[in-house]
């Protein structure tokens, strides 16, 4: 997958390669071209020198084919501004904007767009919302047989309930992180766009439940 980053600071040098590594393709941006030197001499993506709410700077960058965008600059608007402008204008969904103000994040969050505040910042919170499969764990047992995973879900799941998700994959959904917070799904509870799950699957299952939530649910 090509996935294209705004903002070469330290979190967003290290997300870079920690992409690279797993074998995506990336394109980074940032209007100073000295931060480029973070990458290191190993990194083979493309850096792009602009803002990321350039049309034209994205277009560079190959938005266009992207599968994904994090906006990890150090100004919020400018965050916001060009995650919004990905996903209205380039109709890329998988989105991840870094908001400094946490009192920021649950309007951002009701316009469908993933915040990471500083306060709870890692990269790995970045990877696990930018990768729509294949994520950390975020819990395994000791044995190495269940995981707790953050679980994407295809648009089309919307409105359906998290019992019925959970029918269709045969896995529970022990909590869902919605508008910045995370809570436990009651009787009836549906999934709402942009919501995050988190599902217990056997390892085993892992690559199947991955499968039945990237694509349309199936009409009972």
């Amino acid at each position: 997958m090509h996935i294209v980053i705004m903002g070469c600071g330290r979190v967003g040098s290290s997300l870079a390669r920690s992409l690279e590594r797993r074998g995506h393709t990336v394109a980074i941006i940032d209007q100073n071209v000295e931060a480029f030197r973070r990458l290191g001499p190993e990194f083979d993506g493309q850096t792009v020198k602009g803002v990321g709410f350039d049309r034209e700077v994205l277009i560079e960058s190959g938005i266009e084919e992207a599968g994904a965008f994090a906006a990890v600059s150090n100004g919020d608007n400018s965050n916001i501004l060009a995650a919004r402008v990905v996903r209205e204008t380039f109709d890329v969904h998988n989105v991840v904007a870094r908001i400094y103000d946490p009192g920021r994040a649950e309007v951002y969050e009701r316009l469908g767009i993933p915040t990471v505040a500083t306060v709870r910042w890692t990269a790995d919170q970045v990877l696990r919302r930018l990768l729509p499969a294949g994520s950390e764990p975020q819990w395994r047992d000791p044995s190495g047989s269940v995981r707790l995973m953050e679980v994407h879900a295809d648009r089309s799941w919307v409105g359906r309930t998290v019992e019925q998700i959970e029918a269709a994959t045969g896995a529970k959904v022990p909590f869902v992180f919605r508008l910045g917070t995370g809570m436990v799904p009651k009787r009836g509870t549906h999934f709402q766009d942009g919501d995050l799950l988190y599902a217990a699957v056997a390892d085993a299952r892992l690559a199947e439940v991955e499968a039945i939530l990237a694509a349309k649910p199936k009409e009972s």
